[in-house]
């Protein structure tokens, strides 16, 4: 069996009715594992389910990213069908407003780094102790470029994704001797929702120019791809990276390297 399959692994999704989220459970059911998909939405979540359900075994429980009871609830829910957990991906995250640091509120501020960080945290710190009884797990946070590097008028986000690496740096050390991995992706722009909205708070006359300005700054000269974050993720997620721990990869088509 390849170390890039996930044969015998059950995975949490957590935001798995975007894009990524969708995207990267799809292909985990096509390696092998079996998938618990966590999202905020209860129609968007079954309507999710029903697509997928032709690939694999997989369920769905609701919650949001930062409620920790329900999403308590989710990892007992998979514990419950699957048997036990191998893999999270820490996908549910916001964008939130895009606004120079002086224009924004502070329920703004506050709201995009209780999702991106502390919902973040919860669902690590609820997929411990089910990791430790497996005798090892992997843990994939989405991060951002913007965990990197800084953008003018995103600095919630920016904030919220560097905060994202810092955790995962630590939860690293801490579980590292369990055998647990916990790792980040840092996604550059892709091609979906989220770049979307972007586009359209910053120039909402004309968000393909500001698109057009962000491909020029972009090696490869194009957005990425949903399938193209899913791949990583289930690198991350394999046995086949079982020495990549602490690290945040991105995938950005070049745009950090400028």
């Amino acid at each position: 069996m390849s170390r890039q399959r996930l044969d015998g692994k059950v995975a949490i999704v957590t935001g798995a009715t975007g894009g990524i989220g969708e995207t990267t459970a799809k292909l985990f059911l096509q390696l092998g594992a079996r998938v618990m998909l966590v999202a905020r939405s209860a129609d968007k979540l079954a309507a999710t389910l029903d697509r997928l359900k032709p690939f694999g075994e997989v369920a769905g429980s609701v919650a949001e990213a930062t409620d920790e009871n329900a999403f308590a609830a989710a990892v007992a829910a998979t514990l419950d069908r699957f048997g036990g957990l191998d893999i999270l991906i820490a996908n549910a995250g916001t964008e939130g407003a895009a606004k120079p640091i002086e224009m924004l509120k502070a329920d703004e501020f506050d709201e995009v780094l209780r999702t991106n960080v502390t919902g973040v945290w919860l669902t690590i710190k609820h997929c411990i102790a089910p990791m430790k009884a497996r005798g090892g797990g992997s843990i994939i946070a989405l991060s951002s470029v913007a965990g990197c590097i800084g953008f003018p008028a995103l600095s919630p986000y920016v904030a919220s994704k560097h905060a994202v690496y810092g955790l995962v740096k630590t939860a690293a050390l801490e579980l590292g001797p369990s055998n647990i991995r916990v790792n980040a992706v840092g996604p550059g722009p892709i091609d979906n929702r989220m770049i979307e909205s972007l586009q359209n708070q910053m120039a909402p006359d004309n968000p393909t120019a500001v698109r057009s300005q962000i491909e020029a700054s972009i090696a490869m000269g194009r957005y990425g791809t949903n399938e193209e974050v899913a791949h990583l993720l289930a690198f991350l997620a394999s046995d086949a990276s079982s020495y990549c721990n602490g690290s945040i990869y991105m995938v950005d088509g070049g745009y950090v390297a400028a």
